[in-house]
């Protein structure tokens, strides 16, 4: 007896480069995923709408998280990588789903709150609803697994609510309750911004990007925020501090690692060598790819071929769904 190979699904704004804490966070996971599941990973350039991009910035964005995409490993050929709105089956299972999302859930929800703070002249109709829209990305692949960080975990919980709702409201069993996924069993990493608190991100404008360029790391690096330094063996580090270090554990060789941590307990740390140091790692780390991503990016023929592969794929997939979808339903050809 064969067992089914579960379907994972995930997808990323086109809204800017991605950066190592989308890349230790979540694409370092999903290049090793592709090779054991089924995966679909999707930019999503709908849900961009919500803050509206210029329309040359939408393209040249999508286009740049594609080729970063590629660059970091993940291969066409394993999973379905496809772009958002190459599906319009999704658009229209959002349709669906929005009849069976009510206005007092939606208003709740802590993602559509802060937005509306963030962007008071722009309260649109598409934040409200953004967890059906991200619910319909997940549902209509029948995804058992969907790879979240924290500050999502409230929209796949709506997300499992809606397929629960649907099944319950047709007496069916279509879509699968999708469940977070975490890695080996542990959390994904949270890799933290330059600011001295909270994780990398960015519109927190405390990101490092993987194609940025190495004057540019260096000049970030060595403006992170630090302290005094130590005045106490051993003590506890601060939260911009172990930020530090936290960086220096993803990019920096365990010896370099604990150099600085012995330097830091016995309190004679220099932060401006850990800084350098720092650097220099990031950007041993980021060049490779960064040169990858120069060269796909350049690529159109390339580029479409993927785009054009991963729309087909996913439109199977989704079409066969939003089929089943309608007949449930209810709608019938009268032609």
């Amino acid at each position: 007896m064969t067992t089914k190979v579960p379907t994972v699904v995930s997808g990323i704004r086109s809204t800017g480069n991605l950066h190592l804490g989308n890349y230790f966070g979540a694409v370092k996971n999903f290049v090793q995923m592709q090779h054991d599941m089924n995966c679909y990973f999707f930019i999503a350039d709908i849900h961009s709408l919500t803050t509206h991009p210029h329309p040359d910035h939408l393209y040249q964005n999508v286009r740049q998280v594609l080729s970063e995409y590629l660059a970091c490993g993940l291969d066409p050929e394993k999973a379905t990588l496809f772009i958002q709105s190459d599906v319009p089956e999704i658009t229209e299972m959002y349709t669906f789903m929005n009849m069976n999302a009510y206005l007092g859930e939606l208003e709740r929800t802590t993602s559509f709150k802060d937005k509306a703070r963030k962007q008071p002249d722009n309260v649109n109709a598409g934040l409200l609803t953004y967890p059906v829209l991200m619910a319909t990305d997940i549902i209509i692949h029948k995804a058992h697994f969907v790879p979240v960080g924290k500050d999502q975990e409230q929209n796949l919980e709506m997300a499992r609510t809606f397929a629960r709702r649907f099944n319950r409201m047709y007496k069916v069993e279509e879509f699968p309750i999708p469940k977070p996924f975490t890695f080996d069993g542990k959390d994904m990493i949270k890799i933290p911004g330059l600011d001295g608190s909270g994780k990398m991100g960015k519109s927190e404008g405390n990101a490092i990007g993987l194609a940025e360029d190495p004057k540019s790391i260096r000049k970030k690096v060595m403006r992170a925020v630090t302290d005094a330094g130590p005045t106490e063996m051993n003590q506890e580090k601060p939260e911009p501090i172990q930020n530090l270090f936290t960086l220096l554990n993803v990019v920096s060789t365990p010896d370099t690692v604990k150099h600085f941590d012995d330097a830091y307990n016995n309190c004679s740390i220099r932060y401006g060598d850990l800084k350098k140091q720092l650097a220099e790692d990031i950007i041993n780390f980021t060049t490779p790819i960064r040169e990858r991503i120069e060269d796909i990016v350049k690529d159109d023929a390339y580029l479409g071929k993927v785009a054009k592969m991963g729309a087909e794929k996913a439109r199977e997939s989704a079409s066969q769904t939003l089929k089943e979808v309608r007949e449930i339903i209810g709608f019938r050809k009268f032609y």
